[in-house]
């Protein structure tokens, strides 16, 4: 007898996103709950996807190979146009959302936050990772507290009220 939870399992994957993904988050732009996180936000994907500055990495997340979100890894301390104003070294900062109103509250986006949470902390310098909700998404302050993100600050980011969140590396005992 086969156990048909195992029979397709769901596997969540990142990859860089290329040029050849621009349709796709051109469309997830247009999507409300994406919208209702990042409202004012002109990501310049034409020009941004051809791009890989050292700084940053841009990545979809597959279900089962199919698109389902976007994911954003900088080092803050070294992105160019200083969004996060002055900050120390070794941070990074995650942008995320999933495309699709279908694949939310699935517990798609916890699997896709510990992808990117592992490939920050593979870089042994990092130190914490930074994420800035706006102050209205409760829903997503929620989220990352439960992932163990802790509330840092109130800042005002391009004039959107958001909230600060760090996730600290664990301190391994030697």
């Amino acid at each position: 007898m086969t156990n048909k939870k195992n029979e397709n399992p769901k596997v969540i994957e990142l990859r860089p996103a290329t040029i050849k993904d621009l349709d796709l988050v051109k469309y997830w732009d247009t999507k409300q709950h994406v919208i209702d996180c990042d409202p004012d936000e002109d990501w310049n994907w034409e020009i941004e996807l051809s791009r890989n500055p050292e700084w940053r990495e841009q990545l979809i997340a597959e279900l089962n190979s199919e698109p389902i979100g976007f994911v954003q890894i900088i080092d803050p301390s070294l992105e160019e146009t200083h969004y996060w104003g002055e900050v120390e070294p070794n941070k990074r900062a995650i942008d995320i959302w999933i495309g699709e109103e279908h694949n939310l509250n699935k517990g798609y986006g916890t699997k896709i936050m510990e992808l990117a949470i592992e490939i920050c902390f593979k870089d042994e310098s990092v130190e914490g990772i930074l994420i800035d909700p706006l102050k209205s998404n409760i829903k997503a302050q929620r989220f990352y507290r439960r992932i163990g993100f802790k509330f840092i600050e109130e800042k005002e980011f391009d004039g959107a009220p958001c909230v600060v969140y760090e996730l600290k590396r664990k301190k391994t005992i030697r």
